[in-house]
């Protein structure tokens, strides 16, 4: 008898467990705006105060970025008004490519499997919050497109990923992957990556890192756009200019401003007061690389002939 009501209790207990958990599981129902659920979910990760001054300091941080060199660099306009013959470009897009494009994805990819450095200091399960941003980053870069296909199953092509996108723009210039492999990049580009891959021990460094990339990737990309439709490559509907800008421009089918929006808001839950002055230092010495990268690009430039003489 006594094994019995054991037995009964055990069944009890396990039912009551059952339809505890059956109460209590979350409906597979609600796939609306990963984007904003996920902020949310950074949002309510800190308290509200940490967090509004964690957006007053880097709202500031952006504003100083705005008016550092780089953002106002000469090489936009010499770009913007086809001042650049064809081997002037390609050397600037071997340059660009060994700078950021070949590991721009590396080092997203390691800011994801960094979040884990948000816990314990945040509660279990903060680090999913900015990892499903990051994935929106990520899936973009891969070559992925919201909706369904025909198969109901993502929308996606691995050639369409935006470094591949990059390879077939060189290949538009005329370079082989012999030539890819020869070329021997300067000093400063390959400043300007090392300095990104140093960032890879610390998540909240490869996100401040990532954010300002990806600005200087709204900056130069139409001009460098426009600057190869100047030596007849065409970049209209569709290629790697095509998938890189802001997203209020209808020629194309860019989202880099809302990338960047999502690092800056992925710090915001991450940070400190304590991380104020070093964050700050490391995006202005990131951005200095980057005014040297640009000067070193058009120091010896060969400009058209025709626009020469104009």
């Amino acid at each position: 008898m006594q094994n019995l009501n054991k037995n009964k209790a055990y069944n009890l207990t396990i039912r009551t467990n059952f339809l505890l958990r059956m109460i209590m599981s979350k409906k597979f129902e609600d796939f609306n705006n990963p984007r904003e659920k996920a902020l949310q979910g950074m949002r309510n990760s800190i308290p509200t105060k940490q967090w509004e001054e964690n957006l007053k300091f880097l709202e500031q941080l952006r504003s100083k970025i705005a008016e550092l060199p780089v953002s106002k660099h000469p090489a936009i306009e010499v770009l913007n008004n086809g001042y650049l013959d064809k081997a002037s470009l390609i050397h600037i897009h071997l340059e660009y490519r060994h700078a950021i494009v070949q590991i721009f994805t590396d080092a997203l990819l390691k800011a994801q499997f960094l979040t884990k450095q948000l816990e314990p200091k945040l509660h279990s399960g903060a680090k999913m919050y900015p990892r499903v941003l990051l994935s929106l980053n990520i899936l973009d870069e891969f070559g992925f497109r919201p909706g369904l296909g025909k198969d109901n199953y993502y929308l996606g092509n691995p050639e369409y990923a935006h470094y591949p996108l990059y390879e077939d723009l060189l290949n538009d210039y005329g370079l082989t992957e012999l030539d890819r492999r020869n070329f021997k990049p300067s000093k400063i580009s390959d400043q300007v990556r090392s300095f990104l891959e140093s960032s890879y021990d610390s998540y909240i460094n490869v996100v401040a890192l990532l954010a300002v990339a990806e600005e200087e990737v709204i900056l130069f990309s139409p001009p460098l756009r426009q600057a190869t439709k100047f030596v007849n490559i065409d970049v209209e509907g569709g290629g790697y200019y095509h998938v890189h800008g802001v997203s209020t421009d209808e020629t194309s089918e860019a989202a880099d401003d809302d990338h960047e929006d999502d690092l800056w808001f992925a710090l915001a839950q991450a940070i400190t007061k304590d991380d104020y002055e070093s964050l700050t230092k490391l995006c202005i010495d990131y951005c200095a690389l980057w005014n040297e990268f640009w000067d070193a690009q058009i120091a010896d430039v060969q400009f058209i002939e025709e626009k020469k003489l104009a």
